[in-house]
């Protein structure tokens, strides 16, 4: 296991991280009662974004339960992993830090792009409004697979 910031990870886990389709968002309200759900993200700028997307929801995006969350108790971690029936190919990567929910930044365009080219739906959806969620990693804890764990 090691700690790194995200800016340090290991080339393939940084490729790994950023080519995984999905994350694991865990935050948790005021009281600390944690919530997890499934997120589609992008990595740019040594920062985790999420985009609150029009996939279909019970409430509006701003009203989310993770969004709620991240308002009362910024701290949050997503975990990103891989699983294969070859245990060799096993990895995880943990991410800790502090949310913020953005309705505009400088960051958008970019951030835009990276989500559009990992995320073909993107291009077809009128997403430039919508907020989104950015982490600043304060901790990532990365493992792999390896021989010298035996």
């Amino acid at each position: 296991m090691s700690y790194h910031s995200l800016k340090q990870l290991p080339q393939a886990q940084m490729e790994n991280l950023c080519n995984s389709p999905v994350g694991r968002l865990a935050t948790a309200d005021q009281l600390g009662m944690p919530h997890v759900i499934p997120v589609c993200f992008g990595v740019s700028n040594g920062g985790i974004f999420i985009l609150l997307d029009h996939k279909p929801k019970r409430t509006k995006l701003t009203n989310l339960k993770r969004v709620r969350n991240i308002l009362e108790n910024p701290s949050v971690s997503m975990i990103v992993d891989h699983y294969d029936s070859d245990w060799t190919n096993l990895w995880y990567i943990l991410v800790s830090g502090v949310a913020e929910l953005l309705d505009e930044t400088s960051e958008r365009p970019l951030v835009l792009d990276v989500l559009k080219q990992k995320y073909p739906q993107y291009r077809s959806m009128n997403v430039y409004a919508n907020p989104m969620i950015k982490i600043i990693p304060n901790n990532v804890l990365s493992w792999t697979y390896s021989t010298q764990n035996n």
